[in-house]
């Protein structure tokens, strides 16, 4: 993992709600052309306005227009304190519910607001040695949100507390726990941190990282989830993200019971799969790739969502920066 690859692939994470993505922490580049020569764009400004901005062409280009040897980022005072919290939900509304409530209540401290199912959670409890189920009984959903306070300790817990008394008051939240020391910040953070090792251990996973307008989420997951079932038999959901900014991670297991080797019967419906979820998000004009980027994987997907004109100026500039398609061919578009 180098500053150069986050750049490259524009990486998100579960604190853009409150940092952004890499684009937003970078002021300026330093990136060799096709042609082998240097552009030093290394520069400390917030403002700039004396033409294009060349240092977004790079930034999420993938590598495909040049590389990236040297970067000048933000830098943010280290939190005095933070508060984190799991939160038992009933569903994603509650959990949107909350969110709004957290941000009227806790501002620009709110760091993180993620949300994962309970299958998540199952998962990481079977899969990853040393985990344990942090509330006395399941719930369908849970919501992970972290505040960031330049105060200290006290106060920050005193904020989450009467953000969740405030929230159970209203029925959005059935039972939470607030960690006291790191190491139960550390543990609630792994239930979410571990999902993807715990669901790889369960065979074949197809993955979708898609992005909608915060409130579209809850009813994107029910009449989606709704979709799936009635035409997918060999599919479980592993459905976790990052609800604070609209990214889901939309995932998909094979069902419980086939062991740990993927039935060709569940990858063939890899296709398929992808379309129906792909299509359901177009339908809000959003994107099938939030923060994974595109590749080779999701390329020509992506040029199916495309308009015509997007893809034609896409094309334009790499026409121009990189003539002799060099630079990580055959990523992101097709290089004709």
């Amino acid at each position: 993992c180098t500053i150069g690859g986050n750049l490259a692939s524009n990486a998100g994470g579960v604190q853009v709600l409150r940092y952004g993505n890499a684009r937003e922490l970078c002021l300026g580049l330093e990136v060799v052309t096709a042609e082998g020569a240097l552009w030093n764009g290394l520069r400390t400004l917030r403002k700039d306005n004396t033409g294009y901005d060349l240092r977004d062409l790079y930034i999420g280009s993938e590598g495909t227009l040049g590389i990236i040897t040297a970067a000048v980022l933000k830098l943010f005072p280290l939190p005095a304190a933070q508060g984190v919290a799991l939160v038992a939900v009933p569903g994603p509304q509650q959990a949107l519910d909350l969110l709004g409530l957290a941000q009227a209540r806790l501002g620009a401290g709110l760091t993180a607001f993620e949300i994962l199912s309970d299958t998540c959670v199952e998962l990481v409890l079977q899969h990853i040695p040393g985990t344990r189920r942090p509330l006395a009984e399941a719930s369908p959903w849970y919501v992970l949100l972290e505040l960031s306070s330049t105060t200290d300790e006290a106060q920050a817990a005193a904020a989450v507390e009467g953000l969740l008394e405030a929230a159970m008051d209203k029925g959005w939240v059935t039972d939470a726990t607030l960690a006291t020391n790191l190491a139960q910040s550390e543990a609630l953070w792994a239930l979410r941190e571990n999902i993807s090792e715990a669901q790889a251990a369960e065979g074949k996973v197809i993955k979708h990282d898609i992005a909608l307008p915060v409130s579209q989420i809850p009813a994107f997951i029910a009449s989606t989830d709704a979709l799936i079932a009635a035409q997918f038999s060999l599919v479980r959901q592993v459905t976790f993200g990052h609800l604070g900014d609209g990214n889901l991670h939309y995932n998909a297991s094979p069902l419980p019971g086939s062991g740990p080797a993927p039935t060709a019967a569940f990858v063939a419906l890899e296709g398929r799969l992808n379309e129906l979820v792909h299509d359901a998000v177009h339908v809000g004009q959003a994107p099938i790739s939030a923060e994974h980027g595109l590749g080779v994987l999701r390329r020509d997907e992506s040029a199916r969502y495309k308009a015509p004109l997007e893809l034609q100026l896409m094309r334009r500039i790499k026409q121009a920066l990189d003539p002799q398609g060099l630079m990580n061919p055959g990523k992101v578009l097709k290089f004709e």
